[in-house]
């Protein structure tokens, strides 16, 4: 096992040759094309059917599995209908989006009123890019906007009291979504964040049609009927032992849920993690960790309501013993031939980039994880690398003409009726299932968690000194600076003796103290960085800003010294302050007390 490499990239070069020799599309391949005549709704007989696939193969090969069906809370859109008022009377085609209001088919008219938007830029504002009202009263109309129904944009219509919303979709195609930000099954905390609007899309032809006849003062007529309330759905769990360390395990997902057939989002993802169990049940024998594989239902129709209902049924068992999880949404689409914007966490930045590269050949450029995707860990702090994996080059999404979308490798079909069998292709969903697997092998077998916390640790102290520049002199983290720099002087003398241990075995004492640490370092150091409702509770499904307690300091220098503002924004930065330097320290505690 001795490794000349650093830790981070650490491999057994001689087994995951064979490993990954022994990846093929047989099976995989045989999935995408049975999926490909199965619409998983959320809770639905095609989905139940698609999970019989699923443990079919697993019950053949012998691989351990359990199927849960927890009841959550899940949003079926059926129809919608809008039409003009005016005396054409003209009817537009429409969908409306998961946890919209159903009007059960009643219709609502208002006046319309369009206010600018914009789909964003880049694949992330498809899940939170909100609205600039600019002021406008709004109460009582129907506010009609640009992009897609995301959760930022619907909110931002109904906190401005809307009769409802209208969201032109930035291409010919509608596209189907949610529009709660509302992570998982509600809790008391978060039921007041239901939607309570009805919520259309409608493509760009129409959507302009639609602006002119709101800027002549028209007004419309909308229905939506969606099957929303509570219901079971499946979340399929396999497990590979490991031989030396079983307790310890890392997490690979994926969403079994569709729109439509979705190919490409996700069929492509449940074909790997199939392949991935049965490979890695071939070289079980060979595993010193654990890996644990999930498919979750409620993805589309319950904002990740499977992977919410594990974090939260199976907290006690992933605080201290999940290694990393990992989540493969969209693999092996057709022209997605980069690693461009890939997800990770810093600290597993050199892992993924190394693997890319051993593997593919690439280089591959990093993407701050989004809120989204299954992501439903933070709370925990758990490690996480991976939310799509390869994407179309730029100059051919530029060619096409494309938008952003959020998965199925850039291809516009996302979330649509065409995403269908041919948004697959056979030798990118090998190369993806390839990549996964070696990912995974590294991060099982090796000595020590190939992860490296100073690169988390920098990046924090990179967005202190940019929350410190933007504050000015009206607020002060130096506190926060100085207990950064501290821990990252541990930290050094930590991968010093990280090093000192490449060739020792996986269930060594000495091996396994130090990757308790670093697992408490994740706990410490994810939730800093990610999140604000608390270990136990899931934000909101909106972006949310880094080191968010103390994000509010880029407002400061705009605000009137002396104003009501700026004295609140004070008192909150002091205590977010508070929450950044304990965490820190507590980081530094547990890496201090088992150095020599």
């Amino acid at each position: 096992m001795t490794s000349t490499r650093p830790f981070v990239t650490w491999s057994d070069p001689a087994l995951e040759r064979e490993l990954l020799s022994q990846v093929s599309l047989d099976v995989p391949w045989s999935i995408v094309e049975q999926f490909s005549r199965l619409v998983r709704l959320s809770g639905s007989p095609d989905e139940r059917r698609a999970v019989e696939m699923l443990m079919e193969h697993l019950r053949s090969w012998g691989v351990p599995h359990t199927l849960y069906e927890p009841v959550c809370f899940i949003s079926i859109p059926l129809e919608a209908t809008l039409r003009s008022l005016e005396p054409s009377g003209k009817a537009y085609r429409a969908k409306t989006v998961s946890m919209s209001v159903s009007t059960g088919g009643e219709e609502v008219t208002g006046e319309l009123v369009y206010v600018p938007g914009a789909g964003g830029t880049q694949a992330g504002d498809v899940f939170s890019a909100g609205v600039d009202l600019g002021g406008r009263d709004v109460r009582g109309k129907i506010v009609l906007t640009e992009g897609m129904a995301s959760p930022g944009k619907v909110n931002d219509v109904m906190n401005a009291g809307a009769l409802a919303g209208i969201f032109i979709n930035p291409g010919t195609y509608i596209h189907e979504g949610i529009c709660t930000t509302i992570w998982g099954t509600p809790d008391l905390d978060s039921m007041k964040r239901q939607p309570n609007i009805p919520v259309l899309a409608v493509n760009n032809p129409d959507g302009q049609e639609l602006i002119a006849l709101a800027e002549r003062g028209g007004r419309v007529a909308l229905s939506t009927r969606l099957d929303t309330g509570w219901r079971p759905i499946p979340v399929l769990v396999a497990e590979i032992p490991g031989r030396l360390v079983p307790e310890e395990f890392v997490l690979v997902h994926g969403h079994l849920d569709s729109w439509h057939v979705g190919i490409g989002d996700n069929a492509t993802g449940n074909a790997t993690l199939l392949e991935l169990a049965r490979v890695f049940w071939q070289h079980r024998d060979r595993l010193r960790r654990t890996l644990r594989i999930a498919w979750w239902s409620g993805h589309s129709h319950g904002r990740y309501a499977g992977s919410t209902w594990y974090a939260d049924t199976f907290a006690q068992d992933l605080m201290p013993n999940c290694i990393a999880h990992v989540n493969c949404d969209s693999p092996g689409c057709r022209w997605a031939t980069e690693y461009r914007d890939v997800a990770w966490m810093a600290e597993a930045g050199e892992l993924v980039r190394a693997t890319i590269r051993d593997v593919t050949g690439q280089e591959s450029s990093l993407s701050r994880p989004l809120r989204a995707g299954d992501c439903s860990f933070n709370n925990l702090g758990i490690t996480t690398y991976f939310m799509l994996s390869s994407t179309m080059p730029e100059s051919l999404i530029r060619e096409k003409g494309y938008y952003p979308v959020g998965g199925c490798g850039g291809n516009i079909q996302w979330h649509t009726e065409d995403d269908t069998l041919e948004i697959a292709d056979r030798d990118n969903l090998l190369r993806d299932m390839r990549v996964y697997a070696a990912v995974l092998l590294r991060t099982l077998n090796a000595p020590v968690h190939p992860f490296d916390y100073r690169a988390t640790v920098r990046e924090i102290e990179g967005y202190l000194q940019r929350y410190q520049e933007a504050a000015g002199d009206a607020f002060d983290f130096r506190p926060a600076l100085q207990a950064a720099g501290n821990l990252l002087t541990t930290l050094d003398r930590f991968y010093e003796l990280v090093e000192s241990l490449l060739d020792r075995e996986v269930d060594d004492p000495e091996v396994r103290r130090v990757n308790a640490a670093q697992r408490a370092l994740a706990r410490h150091l994810v939730p800093l960085g990610y999140v604000r409702a608390g270990r136990f509770r899931h934000d909101p499904a909106q972006q949310i800003p880094p080191l968010p307690e103390i994000a509010p300091a880029t407002e400061l220098g705009q605000v009137p010294a002396g104003s009501d503002r700026w004295h609140t924004l004070r008192t909150h930065l002091a205590r977010g302050q508070n929450y950044v330097v304990w965490s820190l320290r507590q980081a530094h505690r547990r890496i201090a007390e088992i150095l020599p």
